[in-house]
């Protein structure tokens, strides 16, 4: 059995200034853009929200802007698995999360679940 979750939107942004990007996301939604403390993650801004909000994110990206979403879960595997058998594609996988791609051809992410959001609800997934 595992768990899973909506965790939040990512903001693709087709843009070689991610600074301004996220400056004018982080005003727009009324939240502060923040930088990644690992240096790994140059490409993405995160809104500072509360742990009871969504997640957002800006992120840089070199194909079209557009707005994905992620879902969280604590079996990452058993999630893309459970999606594919409802008809999702498995696109790529990168580092510890997978992309995917719903039969209406929208892009999501499944990603591991966030240690600080741990709480709250989810759903269960026998």
């Amino acid at each position: 059995m595992h768990k899973s979750r909506l965790s939040g939107f990512i903001i693709d942004c087709k843009t070689q200034d991610l600074e301004a990007a996220a400056q004018f996301w982080g005003e727009a939604l009324g939240w502060p853009a923040k930088q990644f403390d690992d240096s790994e993650e140059a490409e993405y801004r995160y809104l500072e929200t509360s742990n009871d909000d969504l997640h957002v994110e800006v992120q840089r990206v070199s194909h079209e802007s557009r707005v994905h979403l992620d879902i969280e879960t604590d079996d990452v595997d058993a999630e893309v698995t459970r999606l594919e058998r409802l008809g999702a594609k498995r696109i790529s996988e990168v580092k510890d999360w997978c992309v995917m791609e719903a039969p209406t051809g929208q892009r999501f992410c499944i990603v591991p679940l966030s240690r600080d959001r741990s709480s709250g609800r989810f759903n269960s997934w026998g």
